[in-house]
This record gives structure tokens, sequence and C-alpha cells, in this order.
């Protein structure tokens, strides 16, 4: 049985990589942090009396089960409630511009010049364009893999799926996602 402190010391060491990898699967950051939230919760509520051992991949299936979860309400929620005034002009000449709409996320680093910040930035947008492109399965089984650093056997418990099927989905996601790059002309 996990102690109360190697609980919390799990969630604090997850939390980070949890969000961002919500954030990529719902493209909405507060979404994605009640999706942790909700995660986090639902581990400690459910399973604290597991062992710390356990509690990594309790937790992956927990975060990808509220994010299936979320995606269901969207989905119903989204057809009871359509509302196309969303995309309503605020400018005078009622063009809109989905562009202009979207938040670019900032990164900077002060010791870098200018134009290497602005193409680390671009770079950096290019790729999680790209990822958030990939089918979910592809998506979620590179981001198990390669962001949470999760190996072949904890991804396919986690994704309730078979390894073979885990190395089939990266080894997809990896063509694809450097074919994307590749066109866009970067090389990593």
């Amino acid at each position: 049985m996990a102690t109360e402190q190697e609980l919390s010391d799990f969630l604090k060491s997850v939390e980070r990589r949890a969000f961002k990898r919500s954030v990529y699967h719902v493209r909405n950051e507060e979404a994605a942090l009640d999706i942790v939230q909700d995660s986090m919760m639902k581990l400690a509520e459910h399973y604290g009396h597991k062992t710390a051992a356990e509690l990594p991949m309790l937790f992956q299936r927990i975060l990808s089960n509220c994010t299936l979860d979320w995606f269901r309400r969207q989905k119903t929620r989204n057809a009871l409630f359509s509302n196309l005034s969303d995309f309503e002009s605020d400018s005078e000449d009622g063009e809109f511009d989905l562009l202009g709409t979207l938040d670019v996320q900032e990164y900077s680093n002060q010791t870098e010049n200018p134009e290497t910040t602005t193409q680390r930035a671009q770079t950096l947008h290019a790729i999680e364009s790209e990822i958030q492109e990939l089918p979910a399965r592809q998506r979620e089984a590179f981001l198990m893999r390669y962001w949470e650093e999760l190996d072949v056997a904890e991804t396919a418990a986690a994704m309730g799926c078979s390894e073979g099927s885990v190395k089939t989905h990266c080894s997809r996601a990896v063509q694809a996602l450097g074919k994307a790059l590749r066109a866009k002309g970067i090389t990593l």
C-alpha cells in the first residue's frame, strides 16, 4: 500500500507531463487541466490502497479514460448546442480571421537572439501541430512512449492493447511526423 507521501510525490512527478499530454489530445488548456485533476482525484480516491509501483500504470489508464470521457461529453454537447455565433466577427468589416483568434504560445529564452528564438518557436509549433494531426491511437502511443517515457509493455497496458499494436502505432507516428516535418523543411 502506498503511503500518503508516496501518492503525493507520484502525483507531483506526473502532473506536468500529464497536463501536456492532455493538451495535445484535447487542444484546450482548461479542459486538459480538468482532465488531469479528475484523473488525480480518481487515482487517490479509488486506488490509494495500491502499492507505489502500481500507481504509474493505473494513472495512465485513468488519464486515458478521462480523456475519452471528455471527448464523449464534447460530442454530445456539440450535437445539442452548436452555436455559430462563436464565429462572428468582432471587426468593423465583418470578416472573421480564424488565425487571428488563435492563441500562440510564447517560447522565449533570454539568452538567445530574437531570430533563434523565433525559429525555435516556429519549429516547436510545427512539431506540436503535426502531433495533433496524428490519428488518436498513434498520438496516444507516441506521447506515452516518447513524452511519458513509458516502455512498450507499460504503454500497451495503459492503452489496453497488445505490445505489437503499440510498436505499430509508434512506428507509424514517427514516420508520419518525419514525413510531415521534412515537407515543411524541418530536419531534426
